[in-house]
């Protein structure tokens, strides 16, 4: 659903905005689309996807369909759909989703467990979760240089697991 720039393109399908010069605290429910540009504090309960934007700032616990990431959060964040962190996102927190998508320069931080769909022969989608790791994702060249492995060699960030 989300495409390169597509953050600031959305204006014209989202059905709840939070301002850039607008705090909230407080429990948010809704179905559409919402776009946080401004300050949350709480929880987000949404059956439609939620976008952070560069000027965002997210701590709450966030429930929504797909979530898009390119401000700040932290917190615990489920998605049934995608999690996808821009380059200028930084999240920390507990993270699950089906779905995971960073681009070059997003910074990441916490807890993430992805679940897969098993489909082989059966009429129903069995979700079986993955095993749980403590991981941050950083570029290369970030602030600790030498640590973490490259994620393979036709790419130039890293990943470190926490033991």
């Amino acid at each position: 659903m989300f495409k390169k720039g597509s953050v600031e393109k959305m204006s014209d399908k989202v059905d709840t905005i939070i301002g850039k010069d607008t705090f909230f605290s407080g429990n948010i429910n809704g179905k559409g689309v919402i776009r946080i540009d401004g300050e949350i504090e709480g929880a987000v309960q949404n059956k439609g996807d939620v976008v952070i934007g560069e000027n965002g700032k997210v701590a709450a616990e966030l429930n929504a369909r797909n979530i898009t990431i390119a401000g700040l959060y932290e917190g615990t964040l489920e998605a049934e759909g995608k999690l996808e962190l821009k380059k200028t996102a930084t999240a920390k927190g507990t993270f699950k989703a089906n779905g995971l998508i960073i681009e070059e320069g997003a910074v990441l931080t916490g807890n993430m467990e992805m679940k897969l769909k098993e489909q082989a022969g059966k009429e129903k989608t069995e979700e079986k979760p993955l095993q749980k790791r403590d991981w941050s994702y950083k570029p290369l060249g970030a602030d600790s240089p030498g640590k973490g492995m490259q994620a393979n060699a036709m790419s130039d960030q890293s990943f470190s697991e926490k033991s």
